[in-house]
């Protein structure tokens, strides 16, 4: 039982178990490649680590709950997933297009480096492929486009290494958690989506784009 496994750790570490807890459910991964600004490089996450040496006692503790916890030790991803399809996180048609575009290209970039789980982009790249792949008609705002990165971000799905996130020439790190969030049987299936509401806008004479279209992120 969870309870037994639960008394054998330390306060520190029953402390330490209840904040990751809710940081799981809040921001459903834990990446264990992460940077760190203050060093000026990427280092292993501690909170990946803790998670992963109890796996057993989250999972049956979490398991109580509906949450099923998955690890993935070859790309350095612990996710959780709802059992009931619960708490789901619905996004606007524009971070909804961003998701695809940043899922995009980490598939092209991963196929020129082996080595690393992690891709480099910037919100430039982002929106350049938008615009040429013809998903919006022009640069969303830079409010928007701060919205949608934020959130992103906050699902642990990118990370900002410097600069705006509104700044074309900044550096956005994608993590190997999109992999998670945009499976490659999702990528045709959101791309034929984001046309065919593109079509219903015009039909609707510029209707609202978020009242269009909504994205999922499963928790």
């Amino acid at each position: 039982m969870w309870v037994e496994e639960y008394e054998k750790l330390s306060s520190s570490e029953k402390e330490e178990f209840r904040r990751l807890v809710n940081l799981l459910l809040s921001r459903t991964f834990i990446i264990r490649d992460i940077y760190d600004a203050k060093e000026g490089m990427m280092r292993v996450n501690p909170e990946y680590r803790f998670i992963e040496r109890n796996f057993a006692l989250f999972s049956e503790y979490l398991w109580y709950s509906g949450w099923a916890l998955y690890k993935d030790s070859q790309y350095g991803v612990i996710a959780l997933v709802n059992s009931y399809e619960y708490n789901r996180v619905r996004l606007d048609r524009n971070t909804t297009i961003i998701l695809f575009i940043l899922r995009l290209i980490f598939e092209e970039e991963r196929e020129k480096v082996t080595l690393r789980k992690e891709v480099l982009t910037s919100t430039g790249q982002v929106i350049h492929k938008m615009l040429t792949l013809g998903l919006v008609k022009k640069k969303p705002s830079d409010r928007d486009i701060t919205e949608a990165l934020h959130q992103l971000a906050y699902y642990n799905i990118i990370q900002k290494l410097e600069g705006k996130w509104e700044e074309p020439d900044n550096k956005l790190l994608i993590l190997p958690s999109i992999l998670f969030v945009v499976t490659n049987e999702k990528i045709s299936r959101i791309y034929e989506t984001l046309g065919e509401e593109e079509d219903s806008n015009q039909e609707l004479n510029g209707a609202e784009e978020q009242d269009v279209i909504r994205g999922e992120v499963e928790q």
